[in-house]
């Protein structure tokens, strides 16, 4: 859901450097790659970047659940990564609820996944471009990136009483978000300046000091045990000491990586560039050998059991499968799409891949064997379908269409559209968890 050139940051780059790297920085708020961008307002139509990839947070069960509560994986542009967190069991006292943030509109829309109707909707602040749950879904994020300004902010929502909290203040265009599992500590990066992490205090919403992790970052992701928040910048991946966040020293990489996503067993990151995807052992903090892909790789996402690696390359219409097991990219998979395919989101099941981009189509891959299904057409107006979240059955998905300003239901046992759902002026992000 991110967009721009292929080897640019998804819109998380930093924008002091050049007016390059800030269209690459804005492209990528919301998701995760450049030329990703929602409109970041009505006023700012020009700067219009085609997408941005919500760093989704979905939520999904697995099998470290207990009975009493559903374990919860956040996709937050980098695939699927278990982070062990725990939530009350949705049903008649926690409804199944999908928030969708509007970026136009400045709310976030909560909807009542049995009904599939809305609820009151929740203002937020200026150019919001991402929304994220905490794994014990207690409470969802959003980051504001207000346009001509270097302060972001960061707000607060209690799930649930679906209120807004206190704006939090973080660094300039804020656009990539991850949570500890368990639930402690929400870190967030900036691009505006020189790069910034700053950890948040969950149960204060109270930032901390921010961390220095190089210029123009643009990705982020947690390692299950909660120990390492990994942070892609310009020719570097910077791991980060959660226990004492202090950054450690940069794993240098070729280029600009845009994305990276944890295995679930935490041994690997995989860290995406122009044209290859570099494994990281994350014993050791050193990169391996890079696997080449085809050019311009836009998302990434690793299956639930960790054995597959997804790529979708953005000019291509191609989404490559890795092996993790090797490390070596397996036959492409042709989803004919176009050349702006940019996300890929797969379900808590395991059994499905869905890649969205910037027409009015989705696109099924059926992981089993690597095969694309018939896409499935959102209707009129769902062009610049950008976030995906599965409820944890697996058996719908919301995709969030940001022409139409509607939020697709799918149901997923047929792949076919469900009536859309009015959220607001350019949806760009969307969150499901239990209230």
């Amino acid at each position: 859901m991110t967009n721009t050139p292929p080897s640019a940051p998804q819109g998380r780059s930093t924008a002091s450097r050049t007016a390059a790297l800030w269209l690459a920085t804005t492209a990528r708020l919301g998701h995760r790659w450049p030329g990703r961008v929602v409109p970041l307002a009505a006023a700012a139509a020009a700067v219009v970047l085609a997408g941005a990839q919500v760093s989704v947070a979905a939520v999904h069960s697995s099998g470290a659940s207990s009975p009493a509560h559903l374990a919860v994986s956040m996709r937050d542009g980098h695939g699927a990564a278990a982070l062990g967190g725990r939530c009350p069991l949705p049903g008649p006292r926690h409804p199944l609820t999908a928030y969708a943030l509007s970026s136009g509109a400045r709310t976030v829309t909560p909807i009542n996944t049995v009904t599939n109707t809305t609820l009151p909707r929740i203002k937020v602040g200026p150019n919001p471009q991402l929304i994220a749950v905490t794994p014990d879904c207690r409470t969802a994020y959003v980051l504001n990136a207000p346009i001509n300004s270097n302060r972001g902010t960061v707000t607060p929502i209690r799930v649930a009483s679906d209120t807004a909290l206190p704006a939090i203040k973080v660094g300039g265009f804020p656009n990539h978000i991850v949570f500890t599992p368990d639930s402690k500590t929400a870190y967030v990066i900036a691009t505006a300046r020189h790069g910034e992490l700053t950890p948040i205090n969950i149960a204060t919403n109270r930032a901390l000091p921010p961390i220095n992790v190089g210029d123009a970052p643009s990705a982020l992701a947690v390692t299950p045990d909660g120990k390492t928040v990994y942070v892609t910048a310009y020719n570097a991946v910077t791991p980060v000491r959660t226990a004492t966040n202090t950054a450690l020293p940069p794993i240098k990489v070729k280029g600009f990586p845009v994305d990276i996503a944890v295995t679930p067993d935490g041994k690997t990151a995989y860290v995406m560039d122009g044209n290859s995807v570099i494994p990281i052992r994350t014993a050791t903090n050193t990169a391996l050998r890079p696997i080449k892909v085809h050019y311009g790789p836009a998302d990434i996402a690793i299956t639930p059991d960790g054995r597959t690696l997804y790529v979708v390359s953005q000019f291509s219409g191609l989404v490559t499968p890795i092996d993790t097991a090797t490390n070596t990219a397996l036959s492409p998979i042709k989803i004919g799409n176009g050349p702006y395919d940019l996300d890929i989101t797969i379900s808590p099941d395991g059994k499905t891949a869905y890649v969205t981009g910037n027409l009015d189509v989705v696109t099924a891959i059926r992981t089993a064997t690597n095969t694309a299904l018939p896409p499935i057409t959102l209707g009129p107006g769902g062009a610049l379908d950008m976030a995906v979240a599965f409820t944890p059955d697996s058996k719908t998905a919301y995709v969030t269409a940001i022409g139409s300003g509607a939020v697709v239901p799918i149901r997923t046992a047929t792949n076919t559209a469900l009536p859309p759902i009015k959220v607001g002026l350019y949806p760009n992000s969307i969150a499901i968890a239990p209230r």
